[in-house]
């Protein structure tokens, strides 16, 4: 009679790698949301400043700061909906390691 060893390996490593991607999906729902702020505020001052406008009369100068912000609308959503390069993913995972070993 042989013996094969079928106990359970113990789950350790696959513990760290599912709190990371835990922390990941935690970081981009907490981006998300604050783009999904940031397009409430926009739309609500917009619609104030529109309201404003149309009520003064005069020029629509309205329409710059509808240009201007919403430049930077477009850049928040790019950069919360946009996957993350590889090499800026491994920098980010080798500060966090950088961080917690000081934090040690």
């Amino acid at each position: 009679m042989t013996y094969t060893d079928t106990a359970p390996q113990p789950s350790a490593p696959a513990a760290p790698h599912k709190d990371e991607r835990l922390a990941r999906a935690k970081r981009r729902v907490a981006a998300l949301k604050g783009f999904y702020i940031h397009l409430l505020v926009f739309a609500v001052v917009l619609t104030g400043l529109f309201a404003i406008n149309f009520l003064t009369g005069g020029p629509w100068w309205v329409l710059w700061a509808l240009f201007g912000w919403g430049i930077g609308l477009l850049a928040h959503a790019i950069a919360v909906m946009a996957r993350t390069p590889k090499t800026i993913a491994d920098w980010e995972a080798r500060k966090l390691r950088q961080y917690m070993a000081e934090e040690r």
